[in-house]
């Protein structure tokens, strides 16, 4: 082992002083060393040969002689003062361009982050589900209605949206609150054929979506068999009440539904309109679970 890291050692020895004496060639044959220089100055014989024309002085002087005549020296124009540059202009090192770049990009990236939280903080524009939205003029929502079999579903709010009759507003009256009867008693209030209900889609019993029934013109829940009427008021079922609503207001006859607003149900018994099953049953008599 010994052996071996000895034969290294010299190996590497051997090729330092290879290098250095190549070196030593490529300097000597540049050129003389500068104490060769020196001595060649301090001698008057090769001072004297130094002052010999140059060989472009010679092709210079070989030029006039086939012209005939002295060339012409053009003076060139005086030197222009040197003005230091200033450092910014010159560039940035590296180290400079990597630090800017860093702070240049914690910089966009906390700008960024700020406005993420004040759009967060001030929403603008939002639509759809949780949010008010203009489901549409009213007299064109009851045609609506009527062609939908009568019920007529906004997928962009979760809601139905159902006539409520004229002839049911003073019952409702005791029984709605005033963000319900906003909708419920502007067939009475503004003189259109009926008012409005806006419907939450889920059933209050364990919240799956209640469709319609086209036959009992009921809302019946295929879940647990839970049944409303029309208006989504409990009719049978395990439901603890009525479907729950959206707050609603109308303006120069423009229905607006909040879905951030929801109200809950009427409770079990409530039915201010007194509809009854126009036909079969989608679900099957709901007992109850």
């Amino acid at each position: 082992m010994a052996v071996a890291i000895a034969i290294v050692v010299l190996a590497a020895l051997a090729v330092a002083l290879l290098v250095g004496a190549s070196k030593r060639r490529d300097r000597s044959a540049a050129g003389l060393s500068r104490e060769a220089r020196s001595r060649d100055r301090a001698n008057p014989v090769l001072a004297a040969a130094d002052a010999a024309p140059t060989g472009r002085q010679v092709e210079q002087a070989a030029v006039v002689a086939r012209r005939g005549g002295e060339v012409a020296v053009v003076e060139s124009a005086p030197p222009v003062p040197f003005v230091a540059s200033d450092p910014q202009a010159l560039g940035v090192s590296r180290r400079q361009f990597f630090n800017r770049s860093i702070v240049g990009m914690m910089g966009l990236g906390l700008s960024g982050f700020g406005g993420a939280s004040l759009a967060f903080l001030w929403p603008q524009g939002v639509s759809g589900f949780g949010s008010k939205i203009k489901v549409g003029n009213l007299i064109e929502l009851l045609t609506e209605i009527k062609a939908n079999n009568g019920f007529l579903y906004k997928p962009e709010g979760r809601m139905w949206i159902t006539a409520y009759p004229n002839g049911s507003v003073e019952k409702a009256r005791a029984q709605y609150s005033s963000v319900e009867l906003a909708g419920m008693a502007v067939g009475v209030e503004a003189g259109f054929e009926s008012g409005v209900v806006a419907l939450y889609q889920k059933c209050p019993h364990l919240g799956c979506r209640v469709p319609n029934c086209v036959s009992s013109q009921w809302f019946e829940c295929p879940c647990h068999g839970s049944q409303y009427n029309r208006v989504g008021e409990k009719r049978g079922g395990p439901a603890p009440r009525g479907m729950d609503r959206f707050a609603m207001s109308v303006t120069d006859g423009v229905l607006t539904v909040d879905t951030g607003t929801i109200v809950q149900g009427p409770p079990i018994g409530t039915n201010t309109t007194g509809q009854e099953a126009e036909g079969p049953h989608c679900i099957g008599d709901a007992g109850g679970h």
